[in-house]
């Protein structure tokens, strides 16, 4: 039975990590909290008390965590991933980070024989639950179709786009297309309720046509509910954005728009709304457009700032 250590048991890597147990994995679960770990053991896993008791036995681990720095630590420190991990086991960072990062831990984990592929998803959080997630994944054509297997539980759409970072390349890419759309969405909602149209039904009918999308699909609703539980923070957000500017500017590359929707990104963050879900866009635009939100009723978990 193929052993997977699995690091950072939060809203995303915990439904995963139970994915790969169902599907008969033995599976491994450490988290910074040791309440998660007991959920997930719970649930039937196994646990640990620390990355190196977790990674020691494990042929493959996998990461989910925060941001790059997070990463870093829990990958190279003296206690870490590369220092505990046998020779020749599989390394799958599934986290958001920036890409020269994912490049620079691969040459730390190839030094110790160790199979590093940066490989983030999109998809939420429901796709975590459901297995469904998009997961684009940097690495060599043998590390991906070795790791394969163990994607294809937690994943619907796997696509091998190029050497490592590639994978936090086009993830950045698809946080911008992310942003953008909902920022266009939060905007056309707002308009629609300002011409007094029934938004359910406009959403029913720009959703059959060319400017249907997988965001307006999985967003409208809830924004037309104003729900902004956090399936995927702002403050989240809000950083993959900054990975975006970054890499772009390093490439040369003109983003006018990214620059746009980032600044929105961030006062919104700014307002103290770090905690609700990406979605939360519709109240800065309300803000924006002098619009008083008890006119349209109150959202469920929280209020900007004033």
């Amino acid at each position: 039975m193929t052993t997977i250590s699995f690091i950072g048991l939060g809203t995303m890597g915990a439904p995963m990590a139970l994915n790969l147990l169902r599907s008969g994995f033995d599976v491994v679960g450490y988290n910074r909290s040791p309440a998660r770990v007991a959920k997930f053991v719970a649930a039937g896993g196994r646990g640990a008390l620390s990355v190196a008791e977790a990674v020691t036995d494990s042929d493959v681990v996998i990461t989910m965590l925060p941001d790059s720095p997070d990463v870093t630590s829990v990958y190279t420190g003296p206690d870490g991933v590369i220092a505990n991990t046998r020779p020749g086991s599989l390394l799958i960072d599934m986290s958001t980070i920036r890409p020269d990062v994912a490049r620079a831990v691969a040459d730390t984990a190839a030094g110790r024989g160790l199979r590093f592929l940066d490989a983030p998803v999109s998809g939420g959080e429901q796709g975590a639950k459901d297995g469904s997630l998009a997961i684009m994944v940097g690495s060599s054509e043998a590390d991906f179709a070795a790791a394969l297997p163990v994607l294809s539980e937690v994943g619907a759409t796997i696509v091998h786009v190029g050497r490592v970072g590639s994978g936090q390349t086009v993830k950045a890419a698809n946080q911008l297309i992310v942003a953008g759309t909902i920022q266009l969405v939060a905007e056309a909602l707002t308009f629609l309720r300002a011409h007094g149209v029934e938004v359910e039904k406009a959403l029913e009918v720009i959703g059959g046509g060319l400017a249907g999308s997988a965001v307006l699909r999985s967003k409208g609703p809830s924004m037309r509910a104003r729900d902004f539980t956090p399936g995927f923070r702002v403050s989240l957000h809000h950083k993959d954005l900054g990975i975006f500017n970054d890499a772009a500017r390093e490439a040369g590359v003109v983003a006018p728009l990214a620059a746009n929707v980032s600044y929105l990104v961030g006062a919104l963050k700014a307002q103290g709304c770090g905690h609700l879900d990406h979605s939360a866009l519709l109240l800065l635009v309300e803000q924006l457009s002098g619009i008083d939100a008890r006119e349209v009723g109150t959202e469920t978990t929280g209020v900007m700032n004033s």
